[in-house]
Parts: structure tokens; sequence; C-alpha cells
């Protein structure tokens, strides 16, 4: 029987021998390969999965605007519409990058096939990154079509200001959903408990978070309340990019983002290389 060294020998140049890895550094190839999957997953359905949000937003606007826009109401110095429109928008990128993440893993769990998330030669890291990336892509998309219909829907200005603001806090606030979905799908046993988070816990912080109101209106305790939670800044910020103002300072609020996205990624980092909940 061969050595491992004559092995090696037999094998050549051009193919590594027994036991010798055959990717060093990042794993591009199967990075890609689990971002497509997970967006070719979500583009299969895309009736439900982007134009359904888009729709329901765009209903939010629709009677938020003839309920509370008559009359000249203003908020933040802005016609109440405009202030609007900001806020429904980063609120749809906000619930479906939760929606997305938190089905991922969580559907491999009950149907059997995580494995096909464990096995494949990718680190933790790239595993997590993929899920991410797609639950953020389809954030943009939602995003990107509720921006285009309100973008020809009379009456409402939904011009750019501050185009850096408008990518920073969509994107690290559709990466910090995407990152509590991908716990929850860790956590999650059944869609239920998916659903109870959605339910119980995302929905309340976004719609308690200023995207109906401004939070300067508030009593001091209330605006106390507001400002503990972290949708109000990606909001505020969000909201910032087109109206040039916003409820609190940007800097602040961009930072606070950022740092929530490095303390929450690195536990759900940690929970997935301990395989708490995905390896029996």
């Amino acid at each position: 029987m061969a050595s491992n060294s004559e092995f090696r020998k037999q094998a050549g140049p051009s193919q590594p021998g027994f036991g010798v890895p055959t990717i060093s550094g990042v794993n591009w190839a199967g990075l890609k390969t689990l971002y497509v999957k997970e967006v070719r997953r979500f583009m299969r359905v895309q009736l439900q999965t982007v134009w359904a949000p888009g729709i329901t937003t765009l209903l939010y606007l629709i009677i938020f605007t003839v309920a509370l826009a008559r009359g000249g109401r203003t908020a933040l110095g802005h016609p109440f519409v405009d202030f609007l429109a900001p806020g429904l928008i980063v609120m749809g990128m906000l619930q479906n990058s939760f929606a997305n993440a938190s089905f991922s893993l969580l559907v491999g769990k009950i149907q059997g096939t995580i494995v096909d998330y464990l096995l494949p030669p990718l680190s933790y890291a790239e595993l997590m990154f993929a899920l991410i990336a797609g639950s953020v892509t389809r954030a943009c998309a939602v995003g990107g079509a509720v921006w285009l219909a309100m973008l020809l829907w009379p009456g409402v200005s939904v011009a750019v200001r501050e185009p850096w603001a408008v990518l920073w806090f969509g994107l690290n606030g559709a990466t910090f959903l995407a990152i509590l979905g991908l716990f929850t799908s860790i956590w999650a046993e059944k869609f239920d408990h998916a659903a109870a988070v959605t339910n119980f816990v995302i929905a309340p912080l976004a719609l308690l978070s200023g995207t109906f109101y401004s939070v300067e209106r508030l009593a001091p305790s209330f605006q106390a309340i507001s400002h503990a939670n972290p949708f109000f800044y990606i909001i505020s910020g969000f909201r910032y990019g087109f109206l040039g103002v916003s409820d609190s300072p940007v800097s602040i609020g961009a930072l606070v983002v950022f740092v929530l996205n490095l303390i929450a990624g690195t536990l759900v980092y940690l929970l997935l290389r301990s395989g708490w909940k995905i390896r029996s």
C-alpha cells in the first residue's frame, strides 16, 4: 500500500496530495455560489418577496397621506408626505431583510437539509457573509422598487440630498436586521418561533421608531424610550439622506448602527461556530 509521501508524488505537481488543502484564504467560489443560491431563492417567488412588500408599503403611504397629510401638515419643516416616504422605504427594507435571513437556516433545520449549509467547504464567516449579503440584496430590491414607485407618485418628493446617508443607513440597517434574522433562524425550532419574533419584536420596534411621526413631538420620557430603539437611528439617518434634517445627530446614529452590527455580528458568528441548535 502506497504511503502518504508516495501518494503525493503520484498526484503530480498540478494536483495536491491526500490531506493537502486545495482552498487557501477566502473561498470566493463557494461564497459566490451560496450568495447566488440565496438570491435565486427569493427571486423565484419575487411576486411575494419583492413586489408584495412594495405594494404594502405604498398602501401605507396612501392611507397616511389621506388621513394626515391634508391641511398643510408638516414634520421637521417638510410636508408630511415627504417626511413619511423615506421612513416607509427603509422600514420595508428592514422587515424584508429580517424575513429573508430568518428563513434561511430555519427551513434547513425543519426539512433536514441543514447539511447543505454546513458540509460545503465554507468557513462560518463565509457562510454568515453569504446569508447576510443575500438578505441585504432582497432589502435593496424592495427599497428600490418602492423608491421608484414613489418617484412616480404625484405629490411625493423622494429626491436624494445626501447619498452617503442613504447608502450608509440603508445598508447597515439591512445588515443589522439580517444579523437578527440569522440569529432567529439559529434559535428557532419551528416557523411559529420566527413569526413570534417578527410580530412581537421586529414589527413593534419598526412601527414605534418614528416612521410615522417626528420623535421631537413626543414627551421627554417617550423620547428617551425612542432613543433606546436601534430602529430609530436607522430610520432617522436614512430620512436625513432625503430631507437633510433628522430627529437626532446623524454622526451619533451612524456610529450606533455600526457598533450594533459589530456586536451582533460577533455574537452570531460565535453561535454558528459553537453549533448551537444547528448541529446535533
